[in-house]
This record gives C-alpha cells, sequence and structure tokens, in this order.
C-alpha cells in the first residue's frame, strides 16, 4: 500500500511540473484550443439581465446553419440564469441573448423556474433549456423540473416532463439533423442521461417527440451545501463515432457511453476515458473540439484545489493525453457552462464566470486549430477495461433504423398554446 501511494504522489508531482513549469508547446500542437486562450478575454458581456439574475450556467451558440428566423441569428449566444438576484440557487428565470458585437438583451423569461445549465439551439429555431426551480435555494425545496422548449422569439411553445426520464435536466447536447433532431439531457437528480428523438417542423411549432430513451445510469448524484447538487452534467456527442461524452461531478471523471445516438438499453455508466485526479476538480460543462479533444469545466465542488481553481482542462479522449489548462477566475467556483462554435473560419469559445457573472469569449482562426496537435495512439490504444483510454477508434457510426419504438410513456406537459406531441 505504501508503496503504491508513493508512486501515486511521485505520478502526480510530475504531472503539476510539466503543467506548471514546460511551455504549453510541449504538451500540445497548434491544434489545442485551452493552451491559445489569452489569459484576460478579448470579449467580456455581463449576462445580468434587468430582473438581477445571477450565476449564469448554460451557454448555447447560435448555429451556422440556423435557418429559424425571429430574433434570433446565427453566432448569437444564448445564456441561462440559475439564481434570481437575491442569488438563491434554482431561481433564475432568464435566457438572455448576446449578439456577436456584444449587444446583450433578455432572449426569454419565465416565471417559477432555476434555469439549468442544459440549453440549446436547434436550426429550424428552437431552443431548449432545462429548468431544476427551487422554492428557497436549498436542496430540501428542489424539484423534478423540466425542459422548457421556447420558440425563435422566445415564447414558450411547451413543457415537456417525465418523473423518470427527465428527473432534474441539468445538461445537454444536440445531434440536430434538421427534420429530426437527438437531444441527450443528463439528469442530475437520478444520475441518468435520456435520448430524445424529435420530429422538427420547418414552420410552426408542431414538434413530435418521437422517442425517449434513457441510454445511460449509475453516475454519483448527491445535495451539495455550495453547489446545491452534483451529478452527471456535461454531455458532449462524437456523431461519426456514436459516442456519448458524460461530464460526472459526483464521480469526478469523464465516461464514454457507445452506441449513444442507436441505443435502445441502458449502456449504464459507459466506459472512464478521464479521471486524473491532478486535473479534475468536479467536471461540469462539456464540450468537442473540432480537431477530437474534449474541454471541461471543473466547479471545484469535488476535489478541489485552492492552487488551481475554476479551470478548463482539455484532453484527448481517445488516448486520455492530458492537452491543457485554464483558470476562468481567481474564485472558486466559478466556472461552468462553456460553448465552442465555427463561424466564418474562425473558432469561437465561449466560458461563463459565476463569480463576475460574466460571459467571456474567446476568437481564434481555424488554421491555428485544425493541422497538427497531439497525435492518437492509433490502433495501440489500451483495453476497454484501462481505468483512463478507451478503443474509439474503429467505433462507427450506426445509421438509425426507419422504425420507431415508442416510449414507454407519455412524458409531454404542455403548457397554454403548445403544439408539442408526443407519438405514443
Amino acid at each position: 500500500m505504501k508503496k503504491s501511494s508513493s508512486r501515486h504522489s511521485v505520478r502526480l508531482f510530475l504531472e503539476v511540473l510539466e503543467t506548471r513549469f514546460l511551455p504549453s508547446s510541449h504538451l500540445a500542437g497548434p491544434s489545442a484550443i485551452v493552451p491559445q486562450l489569452a489569459a484576460t478575454a478579448p470579449q467580456s458581456v455581463s449576462t445580468v439581465p434587468p430582473n438581477g439574475d445571477l450565476n449564469p450556467y448554460g451557454v448555447a451558440f447560435v448555429p451556422a446553419d440556423y435557418q429559424g428566423g425571429g430574433r434570433l441569428h446565427a453566432g448569437d449566444i444564448l445564456v441561462s440564469n440559475f439564481n434570481n438576484s437575491a442569488n438563491l440557487q434554482g431561481t433564475g428565470t432568464t435566457v438572455v441573448q448576446i449578439t456577436p458585437s456584444g449587444q446583450q438583451s433578455v432572449f426569454f423569461q419565465g416565471s417559477g423556474l432555476g434555469l439549468t445549465t442544459a440549453l440549446g439551439v436547434l436550426q429550424r429555431g428552437f431552443v431548449l433549456v432545462g429548468n431544476v426551480p427551487t422554492s428557497d435555494g436549498t436542496f430540501s425545496t428542489i424539484r423534478q423540473g423540466s425542459l422548457l422548449i421556447l420558440n425563435h422569439d422566445g415564447r414558450l411553445v411547451a413543457n415537456l416532463t417525465s418523473a423518470t426520464k427527465l428527473d432534474g435536466p441539468w445538461d445537454l447536447t444536440i445531434n440536430d439533423q434538421g427534420s429530426s433532431a437527438q437531444v441527450f439531457v443528463s439528469n442530475v437528480l437520478s444520475g441518468t442521461v435520456t435520448r430524445l428523438d424529435l420530429a422538427v417542423p420547418q414552420t410552426g411549432d408542431h414538434i413530435v417527440v418521437r422517442d425517449m430513451i434513457q441510454i445511460a445510469s449509475g453516475y454519483a448524484h448527491r445535495s451539495d451545501p455550495a453547489a446545491l447538487v452534483v451529478g452527471p452534467t456535461g454531455l458532449a456527442y462524437d456523431l461519426q463515432r456514436d459516442i456519448l461524452y458524460v461530464a460526472a461531478t459526483a464521480d469526478n471523471a469523464v465516461f464514454a457511453v457507445p452506441n449513444a445516438g442507436a441505443r435502445q438499453t441502458d449502456a449504464r455508466t459507459g466506459s472512464v476515458i478521464f479521471d486524473d485526479p491532478a486535473r479534475l476538480r468536479g467536471p461540469l460543462g462539456l464540450v468537442l473540439t473540432p480537431d477530437g479533444d474534449l474541454i471541461t469545466s471543473n466547479g471545484d465542488a469535488v476535489n478541489a484545489n485552492k492552487h488551481f481553481p475554476s479551470e478548463l482542462v482539455e484532453f484527448n479522449p481517445t488516448t486520455g493525453r492530458f492537452v491543457g489548462q485554464f483558470s476562468v477566475d481567481s474564485a472558486p467556483g466559478s466556472a461552468f457552462g462553456i460553448a465552442l462554435a465555427t463561424f466564418d473560419g474562425q473558432v469561437h469559445f465561449a466560458a461563463v464566470d459565476d463569480n463576475t457573472n460574466t460571459l467571456d469569449i474567446w476568437t481564434l482562426e481555424s488554421s491555428s486549430v485544425s493541422d497538427g496537435g497531439i497525435q492518437d495512439d492509433g490502433p495501440n490504444v489500451p483495453p476497454p477495461d484501462s481505468p483512463k483510454k478507451l478503443p474509439l477508434a474503429d467505433t462507427a457510426w450506426v445509421r438509425r433504423s426507419a422504425s420507431i419504438v415508442y416510449p414507454e410513456e407519455v412524458a409531454g406537459s404542455i403548457g397554454r398554446g403548445s403544439f408539442l406531441r408526443c407519438v405514443c
């Protein structure tokens, strides 16, 4: 036992030494995002709306192929607020819209909500946002919540609920195919991940929920005195490999769920691909970079280290190789939602700062993130039982069957004026 502990301590020391004293170029090639982030973001915009909502959580770009019209335009960014002006968790009711020039306005404002990191925009004009409300900012009054669907003008068109499939919608990611979309949702109150299969109209608000399937489960989840609740959070989907990556906060690890877009069964947690305690401190947000790396945000609710607060961590999901890290704020617990998009040959990266209630935005030339970088281990990756690496290169995209497997239950709780329909 002592010998193993000693080896682990030496490894941690060498990793910290490598991170702090070797130049970024030694750790990562020009493809990496995090090592290129300027210490001061070129653009920083307040996320506080007129009603004073605080604690920005979710971040989502309006995609480059956006066709939905209305108030949204490609390149705009949406941010959801989790706290109200009194800073009570689970009471934020607003989504703000930020234009590329930095102009901020309210896109949506509801009541009795607690808007989470689960935020995404469909190319046909719908906005999805998670809701996990409390009455007084404490876990004792937390409720199951729902997934709100807004139209392109910020009007609520549906409020989707399910006692088993949407139990605390905490984050989401979208596989958007235009007329159809797969929405992967992490549930913080049950430690599960659900896939929603949607039919999306070109005009009007007639969304059809074709399927709702629990595809992963078993992630640790619990209440937390500072963070309110911790459990599975960030999701990133690799379409080519049909793999869903899950940042599990309470497990302090990132997992890979295979065949995520096609599977009809629960894969449990999937396989651990990154669980380095020297890098991870309660991973929250998660994005996939153009070159195939993953970036996660540390919330510091787990394995906190005062010397490395509120960090973004980039790593390679195939090899488990650490790429770089960056502190969003010197105050712990400031990092949460992150987003990445490519427009007009440039990569745009955005991260909220919960301490200053701002959204920080960096713009990088795409040529600097597409040629070279850390090389994968190719076919020589370790077997699936390795705690750090997973052989993902041979995982092929599986085309979904044209037949529809209907959900076990009707999961739509539809508000006034809603046109959402569940096929059941």
